[in-house]
C-alpha cells in the first residue's frame, strides 16, 4: 500500500484500494440480439490491485494523473466514473484522482472496472452523496459489466452480463498470477467466431466453487498461440487457468508458503505475483476503517 500523502491544506490523504479479481470459471450461456453475451462466472476478489489517491476541490474540476502513460485521459474510466457521479448527484465540488496502476492492461483482472468502482465509492463518501451500494452499482453498470462486483466488494456468483450477483464465501485462498508479455482486448474475444456461446446454465447450489472451465480462456488460447504455450508450460506447477478474457493465467495453491515458493521458481521464466483470494474487498476494509 502506498503511503498517505498530504493535500494542499495539510490534510492526510489515504490511498483507496482498487483490488483485482479472478474469474475462477466462466461460461457463456447465450448471445443477445444487441450483441452482448449472457454469462455465468465465479468472481474471486484479491488482496492486491491498483491504488488511488483522491483529493476533493471546491472548483468543480475533475482531473487525473497516472503512472501509466498508455491510459489516455480521453479514455480513462476513472474520469468517466467521477463525472457520472458528479452529474447525477448535482455535486458542485471537483476532485483530483492520482491513479497508480499495478494491474497490467488487458490482463483479464478487472483493473479498469475496479478503478471505476473505487472512484464511485470513494467520491460518494468524500462528496457526501449518500448513495446506497445498489445505486452506486447501477451507476457502475453504465460504465462496465464488471463494475458492480467491485462496488459491492464481495466475491460472488454472477449471471446475466455479470451484474446479477450472489455473494459467496470461498474462504482465504492462495494464487500465483502469471502475466504474459501481452494484453488481450475483451472485444476481440467476444467477436471471435470460435467462442463457445451455448454453455448450459447452472444453479449456484450445484455450481463448483473451485477453478474450472473458462469459455473465454479457450478462445484466447486459440487466438494467441503463445498463451497456449504458457498454459502447457505451467502444468509442471499445477493446473493453470485463464482469468476473464485473458491474458493473465493463475495457479491455485494450498498455502501461502507453497504459492510463494512457486512464484519464486517461476519468476526466472515469467512475470509473476503471489496473491491472496479474499471474500471481502480491501475497498470494503478501507470504508470501514480496517484497511
Amino acid at each position: 500500500m502506498r503511503a498517505a500523502t498530504e493535500s494542499g491544506d495539510g490534510t492526510s490523504i489515504q490511498p483507496w484500494p482498487a483490488p483485482a479479481k479472478l474469474n475462477l470459471w466462466l461460461h457463456i450461456t447465450g448471445r443477445r440480439p444487441n450483441g452482448y453475451h449472457d454469462l455465468q462466472t465465479l468472481f474471486q476478489l484479491l488482496d492486491w490491485g491498483d491504488e488511488l489517491l483522491i483529493s476533493v476541490n471546491a472548483g468543480g474540476d475533475i482531473t487525473r494523473s497516472c503512472n501509466n502513460d498508455q491510459i489516455l485521459q480521453a479514455e480513462d474510466i476513472c474520469l468517466r466514473a467521477a463525472k457520472l457521479l458528479q452529474t447525477r448527484c448535482g455535486v458542485s465540488q471537483g476532485a483530483h484522482i492520482d491513479l497508480h496502476k499495478n494491474i497490467p492492461l488487458g490482463a483479464g483482472l478487472g483493473g479498469g472496472s475496479s478503478d471505476a468502482a473505487t472512484v464511485l465509492v470513494a467520491l460518494n463518501r468524500l462528496w457526501h452523496c449518500g448513495l446506497s451500494p445498489s445505486r452506486l452499482a447501477a451507476l457502475g453498470l453504465e460504465l462496465g459489466a464488471d463494475v458492480p462486483v467491485f462496488v459491492y466488494g464481495q466475491s460472488a456468483f454472477a449471471q446475466g452480463l455479470g451484474e446479477r450477483l450472489q455473494p459467496v464465501a470461498l474462504g482465504p485462498r492462495h494464487y500465483v498470477l502469471v502475466f504474459p508479455p501481452f494484453g488481450i482486448l475483451t472485444e476481440d474475444i467476444f467477436r471471435y467466431p470460435g467462442l463457445k456461446r451455448n454453455s448450459l446454465p447452472v444453479e449456484l447450489a450445484k455450481a463448483t466453487l473451485q477453478p474450472g472451465r473458462n469459455d473465454c480462456g479457450r478462445a484466447a488460447e486459440e487466438l494467441y498461440p503463445q498463451l497456449a504455450e504458457i498454459m502447457h508450460d505451467l502444468q509442471d506447477w499445477g493446473q493453470p487457468y485463464v482469468s476473464g478474457t485473458g491474458s493473465t493465467v493463475f495457479l491455485q495453491f494450498d498455502s501461502k508458503k507453497s504459492a510463494n515458493r512457486a512464484a519464486s521458481e517461476l519468476k526466472c521464466r515469467y512475470t509473476v505475483r503471489a496473491v491472496g483470494g479474499v471474500d471481502s474487498s480491501p475497498l470494503s476494509g478501507r470504508l470501514s476503517g480496517k484497511g
